[in-house]
Formats: structure tokens, C-alpha cells, sequence
């Protein structure tokens, strides 16, 4: 079987995520894949933080004579197992937690002191139900009186 290790596009209209997939070269681009390998969002700022690859798992396949694409090559020597940019990467995800964290914490805090409204009180079971006419002053109670 000849496997290719390629970028499978996932995500919405104008909104792009690759998932990076060893995948036999007779299925379509975004057919069924034998294993995720990683993944590549190329709208997150750091550029460093883009590609997230699981380089044990692509050695392996590419010793089983898997051949990568040309963009997917160049992301496995800048970020695979021992790749030139690995460092930096970790840099940058630690950098992107930190935003991530300082946003979410802003959100709490915000919504802790934002002004709570004030809650409806329960009303007792008697009166949210709505007022039934009497026996005697039901809808026929002019032919019961006749």
C-alpha cells in the first residue's frame, strides 16, 4: 500500500484547519485517513504555534516508506522530532497559554463583577395556575339554570 503522509482540510468558509494524516494515496484528500498525525492552524498569530506534529508516529510511517507532501515536509524538519524550530515552538505555545489564561481570567473577573439582575421570586403553586370558573359558572351553565 502507498501511503502519503498530507494535510486533510477540516474547518468552515474562510476559516482553514489542517488536520496532517498518513493516508493511503488512493483515497480522496479528505477520505478516510490510517492515522492522524498532527495538526496545522494557520490563522493562530504565532507562527511557531501553528503546527502541532507527533513525531514518533510520522517516523514511523515514513520508515514504512511513507512519502510527505512538500508543505507537509517542510512543517516535519521545522517541527518534527528533532526539528529546527521545536524550541521556539514551545515557546510560543507556552506564550499562547499565558494570553489564553490572562483572557479567560479577565472573563471571570468581569463576569464576577458585572451587575447580577434581579431574580424573578417563586411564586406559590396557587397562584401561577390560572383561575378556573366554578361548577356553576361553567360555559353551560345557562342550559343547567334552563
Amino acid at each position: 500500500m502507498a501511503v502519503k503522509i498530507r494535510m486533510k482540510r477540516m474547518g468552515r468558509k474562510n476559516r482553514p484547519y489542517y488536520r496532517v494524516c498518513a493516508i493511503d494515496i488512493r483515497r480522496p484528500q479528505g477520505g478516510r485517513v490510517l492515522e492522524e498525525l498532527g495538526s496545522y492552524d494557520p490563522l493562530i498569530r504565532e507562527t511557531d504555534a501553528r503546527a502541532i506534529l507527533n513525531g514518533e508516529r510520522i517516523a514511523f510511517w515514513m520508515e514504512r516508506g511513507a512519502e510527505p507532501t512538500p508543505k507537509v515536509e517542510t512543517l516535519i524538519k521545522k517541527y518534527g522530532k528533532g526539528g529546527t524550530h521545536v524550541g521556539a515552538q514551545q515557546q510560543a505555545i507556552e506564550r499562547l497559554g499565558q494570553r489564553r489564561a490572562k483572557s479567560i481570567q479577565a472573563a471571570i473577573t468581569a463576569a464576577a463583577n458585572a451587575p447580577k439582575a434581579p431574580e424573578p421570586s417563586a411564586a406559590p403553586a396557587e397562584e401561577a395556575a390560572p383561575e378556573a370558573p366554578a361548577s356553576g359558572e361553567a360555559a353551560g351553565g345557562d342550559e343547567a339554570a334552563g
